[in-house]
């Protein structure tokens, strides 16, 4: 009789033990499920709202909210699923929980910049500063966005150089990507050279690059010729700017400057260089000659 009984209760522990590892089982394929239905749901669902909208700035939003959302679901599901399966192991989660706060809190005082980091993340995304794609300055640098995360932005400069910023160093977000741009130009001519024909000139060459079939097409609007900005020391500045397509200013700008160089150079007209005029100081009207000052070979 206790040698039944001891078979019996022996047979109901290992029964248990297998139903105890059948539901953690379970618990992993569901987990396993969830998470490579999020790897596919998510990027399908951000493909049908990018269809609904043409345009690529918000293409670029969805995509990097995306990335974000896949990141969430996959740390959600994984933690119900190690408290699921602490449950069936018979460990009380309750503890678990109050002391994770607790080693929380204590994690929170000694990483607040981490913390801190995943906030700025959070508001960066939310209010649609920056996304994968854009050309930025942040932080003192600036660079081509690879990669946008709740904790760090990666930035790729113009050497190649890649920049890991931390979300929570960022200030001031300058992004030069969004909706257009302008090719902004200073252009320096000599005081001797007949400004309103230094005009027509630019807007010639301006008319070109409009009619040119590869740039063309990235110009917005007309040549906005602002006029003359400065009297520098041996230069009248002129300031004119051209609204373009995003990312394209660099492009049309240099596109303007080799044009302008040569219609300057076709023309005569002087770009000018630092000039040195002596005075001897013999009067104080400034009727004095220039000093003549000859070279013996």
């Amino acid at each position: 009789m206790d040698l039944t009984a001891v078979f019996f209760n022996e047979l109901g522990a290992w029964t248990e033990l297998s139903r105890t590892l059948l539901r953690i089982g379970l618990i992993l394929v569901i987990a396993w499920v969830m998470l490579a239905l999020s790897r596919r749901v998510i990027p399908m669902l951000r493909k049908q709202l990018q269809k609904h909208t043409h345009d690529p700035e918000q293409h670029k939003r969805l995509e990097t909210l995306g990335r974000v959302l896949r990141y969430i679901a996959a740390v959600a599901i994984t933690l119900v699923a190690v408290m699921l399966v602490l449950s069936e192991l018979g460990i009380s989660i309750a503890p678990i929980l109050a002391s994770a706060g607790i080693v929380g809190l204590a994690i929170g005082f000694g990483a607040q910049s981490l913390v801190k980091d995943y906030f700025a993340g959070f508001f960066l995304l939310l209010e649609n500063q920056v996304h994968q794609g854009d050309v930025v300055e942040v932080a003192g640098l600036g660079g081509l966005v690879e990669e946008v995360t709740l904790r760090y932005i990666r930035l790729r400069d113009y050497e190649g150089s890649v920049h890991f910023i931390p979300n929570g160093s960022i200030t001031t977000v300058t992004n030069r990507s969004r909706g257009y741009a302008y090719a902004l130009l200073d252009i320096g001519v000599a005081y001797r050279e007949n400004i309103e024909a230094v005009f027509d000139v630019i807007r010639q060459v301006a008319a070109d690059i409009r009619a040119d079939a590869t740039l063309g097409p990235l110009i917005l609007d007309e040549l906005d010729l602002a006029g003359v900005d400065a009297w520098a020391d041996s230069a009248v500045t002129i300031r004119f700017r051209i609204k373009v397509q995003p990312l394209q200013q660099w492009t049309v700008k240099r596109a303007f400057l080799l044009r302008l160089k040569k219609e300057f150079d076709r023309l005569g007209i002087e770009i000018p260089f630092p000039h040195l005029t002596l005075y001897p100081g013999q009067a104080r009207d400034g009727s004095a000659p220039p000093l003549q000052l000859s070279i013996q070979k």
